[in-house]
């Protein structure tokens, strides 16, 4: 029997405990220390993902936490965090397509060393190595071929958003800037907060793919927004990169995601005059204001791309489970939430296991009512687009 753990690979940072920036701009609370301590106490996550590894500043980091024995190394790869939680080693890196278009692509290494070698290669093409998703001034296919050779797991980001990504703004099939060699060794696809399986798998190519969801935080309430269940024996990089190839029995057994229409890139928007486009109108000119800043949302984008009307999903696709998170609550404010958690410990419970009566008791009826729509993904929504998120509204049912 294969255990079941709940990973996030996404997650930013904010500032080096030496009080110098690494992501611009975010919180200063998003310290290496604090992003473990929030994902393992509070939210309960069993696997993160730091993706901004790649600077010194992060890995000088990191390194105090293995000598201070809260992180210690996994002989597979990874660290855990107190006895419990593995953290991988990531980093997010910009590349420039021929065509000008730009895109972000998560690249994870086994181990501490590994990653010096690879910060260390890769200052030669990105000026501000201590910096988070610095341009690396390189297409997609050359860094994958340098990846490759530090045993990477690569792995293209939010592929589907309007601004730095592959099918946003650099290309309508990967096939098209990719070869065969670098299309094999890509691990994964992550989907983004705008899209989901269903939108995904209207695209012929993706089949192969494992798709992963991931909260790309930028702040530590952002942690586990989007998240996976791993199904693998144990907490290793190895087995992570065993599960992503579906080696053996081991899958991702379930994406938890948003609903897409709370992702801020769903619909296209007007950044000129706010339209918000439902309809899925197509051409360039906003037909509110008649000025050319349509921001195109993801929903119309793979509409245009996409090569079937309906999804066709391969054999092995888990399920994407629609999950909104505690922050889109309306009413749950800061004290139901310390109370909520005090209660029952950590997100991971609260949102899977906790009981109807149980979150009433504490938090009363109407917030028990929304956690247990949030938890199904029955919830009536106002769709997002543009940069402005979705949220959830309340309903008279």
């Amino acid at each position: 029997m294969l255990n079941q753990y709940f990973a996030d690979l996404h997650i930013h940072v904010g500032m080096s405990e030496s009080g110098k920036w690494v992501k611009i701009p975010t919180s200063r609370r998003l310290t290496v220390r604090e992003i473990l301590s929030e994902a393992a106490n509070r939210k309960g996550m069993d696997i993160v993902g730091i993706v901004d590894a790649l600077s010194p500043l992060v890995l000088a980091d990191i390194k105090q936490l293995v000598s201070e024995g809260l992180l210690m190394p996994v002989n597979s790869g990874g660290y855990i965090y107190k006895e419990h939680m593995l953290l991988v080693l990531g980093a997010e890196i910009e590349t420039r397509e021929p065509n000008g278009g730009l895109a972000h692509t998560l690249v994870f290494v086994p181990d501490i060393e590994t990653m010096a070698a690879f910060s260390n290669y890769m200052c030669r093409f990105i000026r501000n190595i201590n910096l988070s998703s610095q341009n690396a001034h390189m297409p997609l296919n050359q860094l994958i071929t340098i990846a490759g050779n530090f045993d990477a797991l690569i792995v293209p980001a939010h592929v589907f958003t309007p601004h730095k990504s592959l099918y946003g703004v650099c290309c309508d099939k990967l096939s098209h800037i990719l070869g065969d060699k670098e299309l094999n060794q890509l691990a994964a696809i992550e989907l983004g907060l705008s899209s989901d399986s269903d939108m995904a798998d209207r695209i012929g190519e993706l089949s192969e793919y494992t798709f992963i969801t991931n909260s790309d935080a930028h702040s530590l309430d952002k942690i586990a927004r989007e998240y996976n269940i791993f199904g693998m024996e144990a907490l290793s990089f190895a087995e992570i990169a065993k599960t992503l190839a579906r080696s053996g029995a081991r899958q991702v057994t379930a994406n938890y995601g948003l609903d897409p229409r709370l992702g801020k890139y769903h619909h296209t928007f007007c950044s000129n005059c706010a339209f918000t486009d439902t309809y899925g109108l197509t051409g360039n000119c906003c037909p509110q204001c008649g000025g050319s800043s349509l921001v195109k949302g993801v929903f119309d984008r793979i509409n245009e791309i996409a090569d079937y009307p309906e999804p066709r999903h391969p054999a092995y696709r888990p399920r994407y489970c629609y999950q909104i998170p505690l922050e889109f609550i309306p009413g749950l404010g800061k004290k139901n939430m310390a109370n909520l958690l005090e209660a029952f410990d950590t997100e991971m419970n609260i949102l899977h296991y906790v009981t109807y009566d149980a979150l009433a008791k504490v938090a009363g009826s109407k917030i028990a009512d929304f956690i247990i729509c949030a938890r199904t993904g029955a919830a009536a929504i106002t769709a997002g687009g543009g940069g402005i998120y979705g949220r959830m509204v309340k309903t008279d049912g």
